[in-house]
């Protein structure tokens, strides 16, 4: 979903760093393998991705909902050389594409793959976070932060994806939508907690980025 004038975007895009070679052949592949491709992040957001955590410097990231791992690898770019990638996803089928490129990229060996229920996998990672990304299914993102606050050190950052959500968050909602409704309440909670800092970006289909106080 693009929210500016297309010349406008493409200019952005244009303006914007290069996507490395690695990334290009996982997007060729994921379109023309994998079902519903625009689920990638792709390069634009990639490069937003990139440099948040260039400048966050994590030592350890969470993601939740790898698809075939192109945010991975983006958030991979700025985590410190002893860091770790935690990333999880429901679909098992993605495993193998999304080791492929792990290990093609250098980071390989930092990044570990969790298949199956977010909800169950998270209260098993025995660690503290600097960084996050939320890009899973959207009924369950509250449930998510709740889980992740207690994992994440002072000062964390927490990205969270699709939160314009086609431009549906500012029309009538349909009493059956609930994605809608769970990102209407997501939305209002990144905004009024109090250990939580935030600025909502008209990126792509939306992007928050989260500051923990």
């Amino acid at each position: 979903m693009h929210f500016l004038p297309e010349n406008i975007d493409q200019y952005a895009v244009d303006h914007s760093g290069d996507e490395p070679e690695l990334l290009q052949q996982l997007t060729r592949e994921t379109w023309q393998k994998v079902l519903a491709p625009r689920m990638s992040s792709g390069h634009y957001q990639g490069r937003v991705l990139s440099m948040i955590s260039k400048l966050v410097q994590p030592k350890n990231i969470l993601e939740i909902g790898t698809f075939t791992g192109y945010a991975a690898l983006c958030l991979a770019e700025g985590m410190q050389v002893n860091g770790t990638l935690d990333t999880i996803d429901i679909n098992e089928e993605l495993y193998d594409i999304q080791r492929t490129y792990f290990d093609a990229s250098g980071y390989g060996t930092q990044i570990k793959q969790h298949t199956g229920n977010a909800l169950d996998i998270i209260p098993t990672l025995a660690k503290k976070f600097d960084l996050v990304f939320i890009d899973a299914d959207k009924s369950n993102y509250v449930t998510y932060l709740d889980l992740l606050l207690p994992k994440l050190n002072s000062g964390a950052v927490i990205l969270s994806d699709n939160v314009l959500w086609s431009g549906k968050v500012v029309e009538k909602v349909n009493p059956k939508d609930i994605d809608t409704k769970a990102l209407l309440q997501y939305n209002k909670i990144l905004k009024e907690h109090p250990k939580l800092e935030t600025v909502l970006l008209p990126i792509r289909d939306g992007l928050t980025i989260s500051r923990v106080k």
